[in-house]
């Protein structure tokens, strides 16, 4: 039965950045897994018969090499909703399919940058650096948040995720601007109380905080800058969840220092780790979390279990669910 199943590309089971054995296991129900390594070491053997590549956390890498060793290639998909790390017409120009797992991530997601921008507005982390010191004999009153009741979040980047965060927001009473490339409808708006800007700095100006939920693209590279973060309050927080080329984070880091903003939360960075040097990690109105907003177990197997549908898809000659077609 096990040689009937189609063969399946993956990094490894285990590991730092593997399929742990519970989604591995979602994957054999179907597949025929063959880790990375293994074709490394036998590629003529076990390329021409492997018909689906996954990645997971960025690996293995999809890069021309590796399709070089797999001439019966019908699907590359990767785990997550951005594609930025993937040259998508080169994929298809070799007869590869390309997925993704949109939807997957979203709750996961939108649960992570509502806990940044409270993390970060409420201070929690210094106050448990605080209350687990040493040295502390007495609970000092003097470490003081923002109000995050009440307050204008503005969401760049109003699409499934945005929208999701947009809809824990209203627990908190805030009053949500939003900037997208297209207008919600108006139902959307209402159902969260959103206003819609047309124009990102009237946006900026309002906002207390700036949360960023848009995809890497051309256009969006460097979207936050030394003039966008001029625009912004400095008492507000700029909380990033997309990709950390969305922030030219020299010019962060010069806003942060000179208090043109209050603070930073960022759950993203450029590069993944920053240099250990690097002048954020240093920073106390910093939060930087290692990229983890969809580390969550439920999430990781609808991701697992999205990626085995468009397998078997694939693999079928069936239309694929979550295709990503070049544009």
């Amino acid at each position: 039965m096990e040689e009937e199943k189609p063969w399946v590309l993956i990094s490894e089971v285990g590991g730092e950045a593997g399929l742990n054995e519970e989604l591995a296991d979602i994957v054999k129900q179907h597949f025929r897994i063959v880790p990375y390594k293994e074709l490394l070491e036998n590629p003529q053997h076990l390329g021409p018969k492997i018909q689906v590549a996954f990645q997971w956390k960025f690996l293995p890498e999809f890069n021309p090499g590796l399709f070089k060793m797999l001439p019966s290639l019908k699907l590359a998909v990767s785990g997550g909703v951005g594609i930025d790390h993937l040259d998508v017409p080169f994929i298809n120009s070799l007869g590869v399919k390309v997925a993704n797992t949109p939807g997957a991530v979203s709750d996961a997601t939108a649960d992570f940058a509502m806990g940044l921008l409270l993390t970060s507005a409420r201070k929690i982390l210094e106050g448990h650096q605080i209350a687990i010191d040493p040295k502390t004999v007495r609970i000092q009153q003097s470490l003081m948040g923002s109000e995050v009741t009440g307050s204008t979040l503005g969401i760049i980047g109003m699409g499934d995720i945005g929208y999701r965060i947009a809809q824990r927001s209203c627990g908190f009473q805030m009053r949500i601007l939003y900037h997208n490339r297209r207008k919600r409808s108006a139902e959307d708006e209402e159902a969260v109380k959103a206003s819609y800007c047309e124009g990102l700095d009237d946006l900026l100006r309002r906002s207390d905080f700036v949360m960023l939920a848009v995809k890497l693209t051309s256009d969006t590279i460097g979207l936050i800058g030394q003039r966008e973060l001029s625009l912004m309050k400095p008492t507000a927080t700029l909380i990033n969840i997309s990709r950390g080329q969305v922030v030219d984070q020299d010019a962060l880091v010069k806003a942060l220092q000179s208090g043109t903003i209050h603070a930073a939360a960022l759950d993203v960075t450029h590069p993944e780790p920053l240099p250990r040097d690097h002048p954020l990690l240093r920073m106390p109105n910093v939060l930087i979390t290692p990229h983890i907003g969809v580390n969550t177990y439920n999430t990781t197997c609808k991701m697992v279990e999205k990626m085995v549908e468009n397998a078997l898809a694939a693999t079928r000659g069936l239309p694929i669910p979550n295709e990503v077609r070049s544009k």
